[in-house]
């Protein structure tokens, strides 16, 4: 698999107060919450970001990516690697994936929440 990942710094490490495993609505969720802003791929990838997960328990970080290993534009659960997923559906498809993962973004190899990102955006 193409996914590239990135190291994370653990002295920023966001906290995680409740884990919830990820899926597809739960990331439609998110969506609706930040929308309007740069928590949101199309508020903030004009300054850089990108979307991306990070694994909160290795600290690794995998960007956003199709199922062929190409960058996407949004996140999406179909290009993490097997040992993030947790289900899928009866056609294969990744329906969820490790609860120590969340989705966030990266930019310049650092992740950020959807709520940092916003705020950076901000500012």
């Amino acid at each position: 698999m193409n996914t590239e990942s990135l190291h994370y710094c653990t002295a920023s490490r966001p906290r995680q107060t409740r884990r919830v495993r990820l899926t597809a609505k739960v990331l439609q969720r998110q969506n609706r919450v930040f929308r309007g802003t740069g928590g949101v791929s199309d508020g903030n990838r004009s300054q850089g970001f990108a979307p991306a997960f990070l694994d909160t328990s290795t600290g690794v970080i995998y960007r956003a990516c199709f199922a062929d290993g190409r960058p996407a534009p949004m996140h999406l659960l179909e290009g993490l690697p097997p040992t993030l997923v947790e289900t899928r559906d009866d056609s294969g498809r990744v329906t969820g994936i490790r609860a120590s993962v969340m989705a966030g973004f990266v930019r310049n190899a650092q992740f950020f929440t959807s709520e940092q990102a916003a705020a950076l955006v901000m500012n």
